[in-house]
């Protein structure tokens, strides 16, 4: 299930959004030409949840750059498959957000999700030595706050199911529900496997509910504080 677009029309250019993609493009092409390797900037910039809770076994970048991993993190990827679904979402959901938000809201809103959803998931398995990266966090929070605003949207998504491929617009409420609840599901199964946060699979659930669980909240304290914003009167 991949969403291509949604019909919601913008009131202003999202070059935030534009500018965070080409960000994580560049970000990524940086690994694939990293001096190391590519596993190792993984390593080096990727959160390491037990290195950030045991700080005296900092590298020789030091502390900060233990505790800057939880932003630089979210600019990394694994993969081009990686790299390429998560700039999708962020594409189809972010511009909304940014036009709803405003562009340094935005900003601010996604990089608090990403650093939300990658230290909660350093809480939930603070034992790991496995690097997390991705945007995958950050995005979930703006998946959270368009579940909130903009439910009625339709999204149109491409559906392929073994031969047969359709795209169909579905409201936001029902892909992005089932979206959450597909990451909750997986998550719970992940914990019954021996390697546990992300089973089998390679993919931190947690940090994608913490993120839409960010995002939901972010989303409540930002409409109250329109609600409440002073008005003028003509």
């Amino acid at each position: 299930m991949f969403p291509l677009f949604s019909d919601r029309p913008l009131s202003s250019v999202p070059y935030i959004t534009v500018l965070l993609i080409l960000a994580n493009c560049a970000v990524f092409w940086r690994q694939m030409t990293f001096s190391g390797g590519f596993d190792q900037s993984v390593f080096l910039f990727g959160l390491i949840p037990y290195n950030f809770f045991h700080p005296g076994n900092a590298s020789a970048q030091g502390i900060l750059h233990l505790y800057a991993t939880a932003v630089t993190s979210i600019f990394m990827h694994g993969g081009l498959f990686h790299l390429g679904s998560n700039m999708l979402y962020l594409w189809v959901f972010g511009r909304n957000i940014e036009d709803d938000f405003g562009h340094i809201r935005f900003l601010v809103f996604y990089l608090l999700s990403g650093v939300v959803a990658t230290v909660a998931f350093a809480y939930a398995y603070p034992s790991s030595h496995i690097p997390l990266v991705g945007a995958s966090g950050a995005i979930a929070g703006l998946l959270g706050a368009y579940f909130l605003r903009f439910p009625a949207s339709r999204i149109y998504t491409l559906f392929i199911i073994i031969i047969i491929i359709r795209i169909i617009p579905i409201p936001a409420f029902f892909v992005l529900g089932l979206w959450f609840f597909i990451q909750i599901g997986s998550c719970a199964l992940a914990y019954t496997t021996p390697v546990g946060a992300a089973g089998q699979s390679g993919i931190a659930f947690v940090s994608h509910i913490a993120g839409f669980v960010f995002g939901m909240v972010f989303t409540l304290w930002e409409l109250r504080r329109q609600y409440h914003a002073p008005r003028r009167r003509a």
